[in-house]
């Protein structure tokens, strides 16, 4: 292994170093200071006599007579299904205080893509416990659905509510007798504050979520490089528990705006040409690396289940992450400012959220018969209920018919009982659709056109309809 104390330039996170071999791309670095500390780093452009390496722990403590070391091999994760119940920082070491963890193999982090012809088309349910989700935009295994939010919202405690009640239904049933894959969380937080980290550790050890977690732990005042290695841990953490050890697999990767906004600064210290607003113009192909690291493969039990959480700049959709994000992945649960201001909990928009994949993943066997009827017939009245919300801002309720009233109640009653639910209810697909009746039975059933007959017949609840809307006039 040759040695080299040949740096000619240090640019932000980034060395360059003169050399007299072949160095390959993304092969990892260590960089002795002249105070004895060892440091990483990763070859991020190889030309014949000079290399840039990006440095994990940021270039602070290098100078030219700091000596460069190349391993010849690309960086590469340890795994073993003991890292359940562990919590690592950003770049894959314990500091949970935890014994050492010895791995069974060590995988390497860019990840093999999944050949298309072996996926296998993600339709099964998995029950979030969280009816705005579950009911109206259901999470199928293997599916990435992202959660669009903005700054101040209140998106950490859904992603630690999601983490914390998440499960497969039907591997629950089958009891401890049969066997079945488990379930497992993989926790990447990117660029999080120290409190933050605080929040999600005391949530995870009070609720026990933790033994069934893998929790990885970049923070805001952690280097910006170390942030674009953490995904990709995760990742290969992921895929080593579903298609090796078969179990289901629901990654939560938060927040992937800093994960961005790291690419960006890495591009700007390359001096390379921007691309909008300033991100590189490889950021969707480097997101989609990420995001296709989802799915289910014929023939292995297990699967990759992926929320990316990210915080929109300004609220706004078209800004580059969220736009490159809905082009990747299959739908988008929207966390509402508004709603939130409201003080509902969580506040989840229905109705600019979609779940691509909802279909194929809910009715009979998998859900419930009826899911798929109740979630349409409740998606067009709480539409009706939110035109007529402006209407009544312009002519008053007494200018609109009875119907009309019956769907404003409708819509109050639907954000109410059914979206606010609080951060620590966990409601089973059931209770969700059960709600979800009682909520349509304040409504005729002749405006019930979205709802087979027996359906109606089976779930109606007659005696409510005069109630809850002499409730809500209350």
């Amino acid at each position: 292994m040759k040695e080299y104390q040949t740096i000619t330039e240090i640019s932000g996170p980034l060395v360059y170093a003169e050399v007299d071999e072949a160095i390959g791309y993304d092969e990892i670095v260590e960089i002795e200071t002249a105070q004895g500390e060892t440091l990483r780093g990763q070859v991020l452009e190889s030309s014949e006599d000079v290399v840039a390496i990006q440095v994990f722990e940021g270039t602070s403590g290098i100078d030219r007579d700091a000596s460069v070391r190349f391993l010849g091999e690309t960086m590469k994760m340890p795994v073993t299904e003991d890292l359940l119940g562990r919590v690592l920082d950003g770049s894959g070491r314990p500091i949970d205080d935890g014994p050492e963890i010895v791995p069974e193999e060590r995988q390497d982090i860019v990840g093999a893509a999944i050949n298309p012809y072996s996926r296998e088309y993600p339709e099964e349910f998995i029950e979030t416990g969280v009816s705005a989700i579950d009911g109206m935009n259901t999470l199928v295994r293997g599916q990435k659905l992202p959660i669009f939010s903005s700054s101040g919202q209140p998106h950490s405690e859904l992603a630690m509510q999601i983490a914390r009640q998440a499960s497969v239904p039907e591997e629950e049933e089958a009891g401890d007798d049969e066997e079945g894959s488990e379930f497992a969380v993989i926790f990447g937080a990117m660029g999080i504050t120290q409190e933050e980290a605080n929040e999600f550790m005391e949530d995870f050890e009070r609720t026990g979520a933790l033994e069934r977690s893998v929790v990885f732990m970049n923070l805001a005042d952690d280097p910006a490089v170390e942030r674009t290695v953490t995904p990709r841990m995760v990742l290969t953490t992921a895929e080593y528990l579903a298609f090796e050890k078969d179990y289901h697999v629901l990654v939560i990767l938060t927040d992937m705006t800093n994960y961005c906004e790291a690419l960006r600064e890495i591009g700007a210290a390359r001096e390379e040409v921007p691309g909008r607003r300033g991100y590189p113009g490889y950021m969707y192909t480097d997101l989609a690396q990420l995001y296709e690291r989802a799915g289910r493969i014929k023939g292995r039990d297990g699967s990759v289940t992926q929320i990316p959480i990210l915080t929109m700049p300004g609220d706004d959709d078209t800004h580059p992450i969220p736009d490159l994000t809905g082009y990747i992945t299959e739908g988008q649960i929207y966390v509402d400012p508004d709603l939130n201001s409201q003080g509902l909990q969580p506040p989840i928009n229905v109705l600019p959220s979609l779940s691509r994949l909802m279909d194929d993943g809910i009715g009979e066997g998998l859900t419930r018969a009826d899911h798929a009827d109740v979630k349409d017939q409740m998606f067009a009245a709480y539409a009706e209920g939110e035109d007529l919300r402006d209407l009544v801002n312009i002519v008053g309720r007494e200018a609109l018919s009875e119907l009309d009233n019956k769907y404003l109640d409708f819509a109050d009653a639907f954000e109410s009982e059914f979206i606010d639910q609080g951060f620590e209810t966990n409601r089973d697909i059931d209770e969700t659709l059960s709600i979800g009746w009682d909520l349509l039975s304040m409504l005729p059933k002749d405006a019930l056109n979205r709802i087979d007959e027996e359906f109606i017949e089976e779930h109606y609840r007659e005696d409510d309809s005069e109630r809850k809307v002499v409730e809500a006039a209350d």
